[in-house]
């Protein structure tokens, strides 16, 4: 039987079925190789092991396996793993160029992700599975790969490391049937389960696997691959015929020789135990919160819910309690690796308005463990000497842009009190004398802010002075609780005086929207009725201040500091809908406000900052989370039916695997052309960790039949109790 074996094994060698590793040819050709650059923001898949030992997350894009993140939720490590589909003589197509991609999470209560790639000529199919060990730090993609011809075929993975989140000084080796990845910090390694029988390593866009497979269908053997944008590719034992099944591991580590003990400790293991071991992970994480509220009517509802818990419970890191980042992604020109924006930063970082957005999902959600750990690091971590928050950092707490935006201060006060968190009242007592001693570059006067929630204007905003008004409520409940009553008197008195300074400073009644008094996006001089005018931003026009309007002034009802049928919060509410809100068929949603410049251009290429201001060539589009914050105005006015209408529209906008974007398709082009569905996600930051806190915080809103974030404090001291 061993020589009939062994005769057979060798005719399937000859025929090239089953191909010895091929002889090395050295060096590859081609370095430093294609500037590196991330893949688009829509993710379609976020997964990690609940295990805070295994610091490495995974995401979907485009039907192949995208950014990967370790050792922490700032650093992207690896940009993509695709694979390629040959016969060796006549084609090569990789599996994320196929039309038909359909990806989804194989049970509700867990992160594992199946996508299902069919060839475009019904060639072939590709179903892969993905989890990460939650002994190591490995990401595993379990393969099944089918001919639909009756023709064996040859199946490539190519792995594209982008270490440290620069994947210029990479470099590579092949290591036995192994391929790993090296730079000064931190490692790859590429293994297969049956082993690879030919692995290579190249520069992007010259000698990987992609490029050799496209040109010339087969893989020539370079052994290294010095320093630059290095890719790793092995061919898999896996014909669609006789041999179906392979399962790849990419492990990470410090030093190659760690990443590649990861890879292999996890093949060794098995993909069958770790994933039981994944989903017990993630199934424990849900007994230990609140089950979806009978708010959501459907299974697919419920299905997103939970969905939401997990992504927001997967934003955090782990070697970092209580920092969540905004979003795994990085959209458009951030994602461009070039002088500017290299390392990549944005999205992956901890924004404390984000954070606090987040925290209050989750409190609703019933993890309330996560938000106190969010703000014990809003204050142990984020917090500057001065007092102030920064406008976001690194998870390791390093501030990554520097602005001052008020509300990104008072927000950490509010989630502070809401949780009785008297322990942190040095840290609150610090940020709200931030918040009364802080000067604009002229010497304007707090509310004035350098930036609003949308970090783009100065001025004086009505959601960053909301905000900061119930700061300094929170933070004189905190006072009186923590034996400084002189400290209590003083944020109270100053409370009152931002309300009554109000009117003037945001509300306008002169402006060209309405007869009747309305709130604007911002003022720029604090004067309302003054036809100052700026420029949006983002390719878009110069404006009077006055004709200008956003939804930001439901803060002012959301955190208790005025009551949903004000006349001027009715009335601002007309012009807002009127001004900047879309009807498409999942729902009605908002834009964030007048000509927003902040999306995709007309044909729906990326966004870039670098477009003549006025030349409107970009156009910022429709905000899904904007529909759960008037919802939460609906259930505060009492009108429940209008706010369950917008919990469903909601749920509409996310992923068939359940992730939720940042923005929909709206009315402007290319939205309703084909590829471009009106309400549907566009390829902005996906899942936004905000969009998720929105659905679970307004879900238990709408079954409670009232605003369940609203401070107390606030609203018993304007509004009565």
């Amino acid at each position: 039987m061993r020589k009939l074996m062994f005769g057979a094994l060798a005719g399937l060698l000859v025929t090239g079925l089953i191909p010895g590793i091929a002889a090395a040819q050295g060096e590859a050709p081609g370095a430093p190789g294609a500037h590196p650059s991330w893949l688009p923001a829509n993710k379609t898949g976020f997964g990690t092991a609940r295990d805070r030992s295994s610091n490495v997350w995974f995401t979907l894009q485009g039907g192949q396996l995208s950014e990967v993140y370790y050792p922490d939720l700032s650093t992207p490590s690896v940009r993509s793993m695709n694979f390629v589909v040959t016969d060796g003589r006549s084609f090569a197509v990789t599996d994320y160029s196929a039309k038909s991609q359909q990806v989804r999470r194989t049970g509700d209560d867990s992160l594992v992700y199946e996508q299902t790639i069919t060839d475009d000529q019904h060639r072939w199919r590709l179903r892969k599975t993905y989890v990460t060990d939650p002994a190591a730090t490995t990401v595993l993609v379990d393969v099944d790969f089918q001919s639909l011809t009756g023709r064996p075929y040859q199946l490539y993975a190519v792995a594209d490391p982008d270490l440290t989140n620069d994947g210029s000084d990479d470099s590579a080796t092949r290591q036995g049937d192994a391929v790993t990845a090296q730079d000064a910090t931190n490692a790859a390694a590429l293994t297969a389960k049956p082993a690879f029988v030919k692995t290579s390593v190249g520069y992007a866009g010259v000698s990987d696997g992609n490029t050799q497979l496209a040109k010339t269908f087969k893989l020539a053997t370079y052994d290294s691959a010095a320093k630059g944008n290095v890719v790793l590719t092995g061919r898999t034992t896996a014909d669609g015929l006789w041999n179906r099944h392979v399962t790849l591991a990419l492990g990470m580590g410090a030093k190659a020789t760690d990443a590649l003990g990861s890879a292999q400790a996890s093949q060794r293991r098995g993909v069958r135990d770790i994933t039981r071991a994944y989903d017990r992970g993630w199934q424990q994480y849900l007994r230990g919160v609140s089950k979806p509220p009978s708010s959501l009517k459907t299974g697919a509802e419920r299905d997103l819910y939970k969905a939401s818990m997990l992504t927001l419970a997967a934003s955090e890191d782990k070697h970092h309690p209580g920092a969540f980042i905004a979003s795994p992604s990085m959209p458009w020109r951030f994602g461009n690796n070039d002088p500017e924006w290299s390392p990549s930063g944005t999205y992956h970082l901890v924004w404390p308005r984000d954070l606090y957005q987040i925290a209050t999902g989750l409190i609703a959600g019933g993890d309330k463990a996560a938000a106190n750990r969010a703000v014990s690091y809003m204050f142990g971590t984020q917090q500057q000497p001065d007092g102030h928050l920064p406008q976001n950092s690194r998870v390791d707490g390093v501030p990554y842009w520097t602005s001052i935006q008020l509300d990104e201060t008072a927000f950490p006060i509010v989630l502070a009190q809401q949780l009785g968190r008297t322990d942190l009242w040095p840290g609150v007592r610090k940020a709200a004398d931030f918040i009364l001693g802080y000067r604009g570059p002229n010497g304007q006067a707090s509310p004035y802010t350098q930036q609003e929630r949308w970090e783009e204007q100065d001025g004086w905003s009505p959601s960053t002075i909301a905000s900061v008004i119930a700061g300094l409520v929170c933070a004189a409940d905190l006072a009186s609780h923590s034996g400084a009553p002189a400290d209590a008197a003083r944020y109270l008195a100053a409370a009152d005086k931002m309300k009554a300074d109000l009117p003037k400073q945001t509300i306008t009644t002169n402006g060209p929207l309405s007869k009747d008094p309305y709130f604007v996006r911002l003022t720029k001089d604090g004067d309302a009725n003054a036809g100052t005018t700026y420029n949006l931003g983002n390719s878009s026009v110069t404006m009077d201040q006055r004709a200008v309007t956003d939804a930001g002034f439901l803060d002012l009802v959301r955190l208790g500091v005025y009551r949903a049928d004000d006349p001027v919060i009715r009335n601002s509410i007309r012009v807002t809908d009127k001004e900047i809100a879309f009807t498409t068929p999942t729902g009605q949603f908002w834009h964030r406000y007048t000509k927003d410049g902040y999306g995709e251009q007309a044909d729906g290429s990326p966004w870039d900052y670098t477009f003549p201001a006025g030349s409107r060539t970009t156009f910022g589009r429709l905000w899904p989370l904007l529909a759960g914050e008037r919802g939460e105005y609906e259930l505060t006015l009492g009108d429940p039916g209008s706010a369950a209408r917008r919990l469903r529209d909601l749920g509409r906008v996310s992923s068939s695997a359940g992730t939720m974007p940042e923005q929909v398709w709206d009315e402007n082009p290319p939205s309703g052309q084909t590829g471009f569905p009106a309400g549907t996600p566009t390829t902005s930051a996906t899942p936004l960790a905000w969009t998720h806190a929105q659905y679970v915080r307004l879900a238990w809103d709408v079954k409670a039949g009232s605003v369940l974030e609203t401070p107390r404090v606030v609203r018993c001291h304007f509004l009565g109790c």
